[in-house]
């Protein structure tokens, strides 16, 4: 059962293919062409013979209506020489002559079955009126053409005493010609129409398979070449330069390969920075602790001092288990914010308030400019490790005597925070990693003041989350700029 869905499943799939509606494109481009061009041609020559039969026909009739006059016809049929005519003219074209005389009595039939009736039909009447009239019956395949015979008259003008001579209709012939010829000759020509047809049909189908394989190749070339780095990431870039669709394709792949390439060697990175930032604590610990054992008469003053370099080093590998956590939670697509309205002028108060002791051990001032009053719908806890994570780095990466700026505005769609120092700033080829884990600039001088790492990664992960965004400026012995854009509103 499966095998069938999953063979009806390939078949769907093979008609949605680029290849299967190409082959398709081409077969229709080159066939419905071939369809219109065949019933055009035999269309226009089904008109053309029979505007060439009627005409014929017109002239030949013309002429015998002349001398139907010439003989009384209309009066005495006896005449052998328009009845040999009239049969000559019904054969040849395979058709039926009726000639009928001013009072609408059919005096002449061809086929000998009308003769001495009346016939009064719409065709007739509009004869008699002058009107010639010709009519093609496609589907009883047959010509009906209406013919005036017409004596000039003398009549008088009145005054003037002069006779001049005006046209009138003494009778109509009426003359039904066969079509059948035309139609075998359409019969012979769709034939041979349908022959080409089909010889330009399978003309049609090799070339729309040959085309449509060499048309698709470039893209099962980007196909074989993604395949072929499915066991592992590659250097080598590829490059499929047959078409533009080919080359933007192609592209895009680099990207996003170069992109799981830093992803990749980041994770490995990071699981290597965790070790060792993990590790480097207990090790103090247990070199500490081994330090103890092995003296046999310690002090209590050294014993607190080792006991005080212990405690320090277990709440330093705390704060990293903490940071860690906070990061992880926060890289959970299904981590949900606690949004409420929140005062940002005085959250950012209380988070300064409870940073200037360390700033002050420094010397370091720490100012906060609102420009108007803001009100936000945040998560207020994420949203407190933001302010302090990148207060606490300017203040702790900053120089002696240097200053912190705080400075909080707003627009009708969103509020801004912006942290600016006069530290040591940031180097340039470091901007693009700072965000990373564990990533350091001055990994020593991080050591020193305990810094883990991860508190730039922690605070762009809460920025996200709230739909906003982090930029950085820097200028390195100078200072660095974060600037923090985050929507009042908050949109799930």
């Amino acid at each position: 059962m499966w095998d069938k869905i999953k063979a009806g499943q390939m078949g769907v799939l093979s008609w949605r293919s680029l290849k299967a509606r190409i082959f398709l494109i081409i077969i229709l481009t080159g066939v419905i062409p071939c369809i219109m061009i065949k019933y055009g041609i035999l269309d226009n020559y089904e008109e053309r013979a029979v505007s060439l039969r009627t005409s014929d026909v017109q002239t030949q009739v013309k002429i015998i209506a002349d001398h139907l006059l010439n003989y009384n016809y209309l009066q005495e049929t006896s005449s052998e020489v328009i009845n040999a005519e009239i049969d000559q003219l019904s054969n040849l074209y395979d058709g039926r002559v009726i000639i009928i005389n001013s009072n609408f009595k059919i005096v002449k039939d061809t086929y000998d079955i009308s003769e001495g009736r009346t016939m009064i039909s719409e065709e007739v009447i509009k004869c008699f009126k002058g009107q010639n009239t010709a009519s093609y019956d496609e589907k009883n395949g047959y010509i009906e053409i209406t013919t005036p015979i017409m004596q000039q008259a003398s009549v008088s003008d009145g005054e003037k005493g002069t006779k001049p001579e005006e046209d009138v209709i003494k009778g109509v012939m009426l003359t039904s010609v066969s079509t059948d010829s035309i139609a075998v000759t359409m019969e012979i020509l769709g034939r041979k129409a349908n022959v080409l047809e089909i010889l330009i049909g399978i003309a049609i189908l090799c070339f729309a398979v040959v085309l449509s394989n060499i048309l698709v190749r470039p893209f099962n070339r980007v196909t074989d070449a993604i395949n072929e780095i499915q066991e592992g990431y590659t250097e080598e870039l590829i490059s499929v330069p047959d078409y533009v669709e080919t080359v933007h394709i192609v592209d895009a792949f680099n990207q996003v390969l170069a992109r799981m390439k830093r992803l990749d060697d980041s994770r490995q990175e990071f699981v290597a920075n965790v070790s060792h930032e993990l590790k480097t604590p207990i090790t103090s610990v247990k070199v500490l602790a081994d330090s103890l054992r092995d003296q046999g008469d310690v002090s209590v003053e050294l014993y607190k001092e080792f006991m005080e370099d212990i405690a320090e080093e277990i709440d330093r590998e705390n704060k990293i288990i903490n940071d860690l956590l906070a990061l992880v939670k926060m890289d959970k697509t299904a981590a949900d914010l606690n949004i409420s309205v929140v005062d940002i002028n005085e959250l950012t108060e209380i988070i300064l308030k409870r940073l200037r002791p360390i700033a002050r051990k420094r010397d370091i001032e720490v100012v906060f400019e609102s420009i108007r009053q803001v009100t936000a719908e945040i998560d207020e806890v994420k949203m407190t490790l933001i302010i302090t994570n990148l207060v606490e780095n300017a203040i702790k990466y900053n120089k002696e005597q240097g200053s912190v700026k705080v400075l909080l505005d707003a627009d009708h769609q969103f509020f801004v925070l912006q942290v600016s120092d006069t530290g040591i700033g940031i180097p340039e080829e470091a901007m693009e990693h700072i965000y990373e884990r564990f990533y350091r600039v001055d990994k020593s001088h991080s050591r020193e003041i305990g810094g883990t790492g991860l508190g730039l990664a922690i605070t762009r992960s809460a920025v996200l989350m709230h739909r906003g965004s982090i930029k950085l400026t820097s200028v390195e012995g100078e200072g660095t700029t974060f600037v923090v854009r985050i929507p009042l509103n908050y949109i799930a």
